[in-house]
């Protein structure tokens, strides 16, 4: 018998839901002054027209829904579902107030790819797109990289007391530190020094190729944002291709990798543990990975005979590939020149890459290594049984961060979510495929928009149909969460409907 949701589940949900809405509210306040700076005068009233209704909505569900009582696993995973989709829909109002989104959904679309770290776009001449607003969309990506309830972790949580429950609801369930509250800072605290020295790289590399300071260093900063948390937006509508500069390239990639590694690692990195990344099983398999998909799409590339030099191929093929693998999104080339210059197997190399992804407990999105690792193990270890004598006693082991011997719920969680994530990646391709888009195209595309990558192959337009775009903001935010507060979301929904 399915038991009814108690209306006592209802107001811890909306009581936690509202917090997170009100740190959502107060990251407004930067565009807000970016405006002022800029003497932009409507972007500045479309973000506090932004911040009011995201004060009074936080503010509304905190009084009406307050409550002492801490968060069970059901109602964290719930507030974390839902509050993505909050941030959806709170974020995209001042992109939509500034007229370069065609519709409230297109801006929706683009506040779901940002808060994911997607960097599919639907905006209209962002060339001309005020610095409030283009910083806004970068400053979503920093957020929804780090994670949204990381941010009410870090300003609003004094307990750590039910914060474990939202902390493993945004599909983070490593703790860098013994306290969550202390790990959401120490990831902030990551994310900001990087940002400083990111921004600092990126801004001198631009003054050097000619722009002007405050652009070079808005751009820097703007770059850093969306290559640390594995985004892809970029300030200009050619992305990355609009600085030809070979130096910026090296520097995001440095970034992207960056941003793809466990902020775990990044932990005992700082601490001066750097045998670590030699050792980590993380780390071994983004390097193997990064090979083995590399080499196909060259080899795909080669065939074609679209990048004869070795240079051209490195800023051509190999940026894309690491890009994608990052799931950041950066590309050097126009989304056609996938389909016109990219033959079949290159693609395959570069689709494989971005339904990979990053580390687990990074900024990525998609499979993850340490996953893919371990489902090596256990495959490793199946075979080893089925070879060995059935008296040989046979015990597979890795290394993350400590030796961890492999269970078998270990193994079989690792291969759960990864087949969530290949039907997540095909439904989308299905999808496409209805709407008239070659399978690969297609396919493409909805891995890109599941595994929060970014790379376009050309499909995402603002003239695709509203279905198409309704279906990669469902996979955006799926594979952001990997699925598990989302199907206790669903769980609840149906436990209201039908419980008793």
């Amino acid at each position: 018998m399915i038991l009814r949701p108690r209306l006592e589940d209802v107001k811890i949900i909306g009581y936690y839901l509202g917090k997170i809405i009100l740190g959502l509210a107060l990251t407004m306040v930067i565009p807000v002054i970016t405006g002022l700076a800029f003497k932009e005068i409507n972007p500045t009233f479309d973000f506090l027209i932004g911040l009011e209704a995201a004060l009074i909505s936080g503010l509304l569900l905190t009084k009406v829904c307050y409550t002492q009582k801490n968060l069970n696993w059901m109602q964290g995973m719930i507030v974390v579902s839902l509050s993505w989709l909050a941030a959806m829909i709170l974020g995209a109002i001042p992109l939509y107030l500034s007229g370069h989104w065609k519709s409230y959904l297109d801006a929706c679309f683009e506040a779901m790819s940002g808060f994911a770290t997607t960097g599919l776009a639907l905006v209209q001449d962002l060339d001309h797109l005020s610095f409030a607003h283009n910083l806004w969309r970068h400053l979503i990506m920093f957020i929804g990289g780090q994670g949204i309830v990381i941010v009410a972790l870090s300003l609003f949580v004094k307990g750590a007391s039910g914060a474990f429950k939202l902390y493993v609801g945004e599909a983070r369930d490593e703790r860098v530190l013994p306290n969550v509250i202390s790990t959401s800072r120490f990831i902030w605290l990551v994310s900001i020094v990087y940002l400083v020295l990111g921004t600092l790289a990126l801004g001198i590399t631009g003054m050097l190729s000619g722009m002007k300071p405050v652009n070079a260093f808005f751009h820097g900063a703007c770059i850093f944002m969306a290559a640390f948390d594995t985004g892809g937006f970029a300030p200009q509508s050619q992305n990355i291709l609009y600085y030809h500069s070979f130096q910026l390239e090296l520097i995001t990639i440095v970034i992207m990798i960056l941003g793809a590694i466990n902020f775990k690692l990044h932990y005992h990195l700082w601490a001066g543990n750097r045998k670590e990344i030699f050792k980590n099983i993380e780390t071994t398999t983004l390097f193997v990975t990064i090979m083995v998909t590399f080499c196909i799409t060259a080899v795909g590339l080669t065939q074609a005979g679209s990048y004869p030099q070795a240079l051209t191929l490195f800023r051509k093929g190999f940026y894309q590939l690491i890009s994608g693998h990052t799931g950041t999104g950066y590309q050097t080339i126009y989304p056609q020149q996938f389909i016109n210059e990219w033959n079949h197997l290159s693609l395959v190399g570069i689709i494989c890459a971005m339904a990979l992804g990053g580390a687990v407990c990074s900024t990525t999105g998609a499979i993850k290594m340490l996953r893919i690792g371990i489902i090596y193990k256990a495959l490793k270890e199946d075979l080893k049984r089925i070879i060995l004598p059935d008296k040989a006693f046979i015990v597979e082991k890795f290394h993350h961060i400590k030796t961890v011997f492999l269970e078998d719920k270990v193994a079989r969680s690792a291969l759960l979510i990864a087949l969530c994530y290949f039907i997540l990646y095909w439904l989308g391709a299905l999808v496409g495929m209805y709407f008239g888009h070659p399978f690969l195209n297609a396919l493409f595309e909805s891995t890109s928009a599941a595994a929060n990558v970014g790379l376009s192959c050309g499909i995402t337009g603002t003239g695709m149909p509203a279905a198409l775009k309704i279906t990669y903001i469902i996979q955006m935010w799926a594979g952001r969460l990997e699925f598990m507060s989302i199907f206790t979301l669903i769980g609840f929904l149906v436990a209201a409907i039908k419980g008793k």
